[in-house]
């Protein structure tokens, strides 16, 4: 195992590592959700519903290089690579995106 590997528990939507009690998505009584994020999910539903995997993917590439957590095609790698394996998108894994 990777000395580098972040610990857990992650968002199954994003990967965003979940470290403290206001990362945590909620259900529709505010309740903490503990499979997503905040940014993921709210009240009990996604927040983007109709995002794409790949669209996913991109997004958080983003969003790490922006913060300098990695560079932009180490991050796509990782993500690529972990994302299929989420809860949220081992359905999907296997369909290709639109566009």
């Amino acid at each position: 195992m990777s000395s580098q590997q972040p610990k857990g528990p992650f968002c199954q939507s994003c990967s965003m590592p979940l470290g403290k009690p206001e990362d945590f998505g909620t259900d529709v009584a505010g309740f903490r959700v503990n499979d997503y994020c905040r940014h993921c999910f709210s009240n009990g539903v996604f927040t983007d519903p109709d995002v794409s995997m790949q669209e996913m993917i991109d997004s958080c590439v983003d969003i790490m290089a922006k913060q300098g957590i990695m560079p932009a095609a180490q991050a796509r790698a990782l993500l690529a690579d972990v994302m299929p394996k989420l809860k949220r998108w081992r359905a999907t894994a296997g369909v290709s995106a639109k566009g």
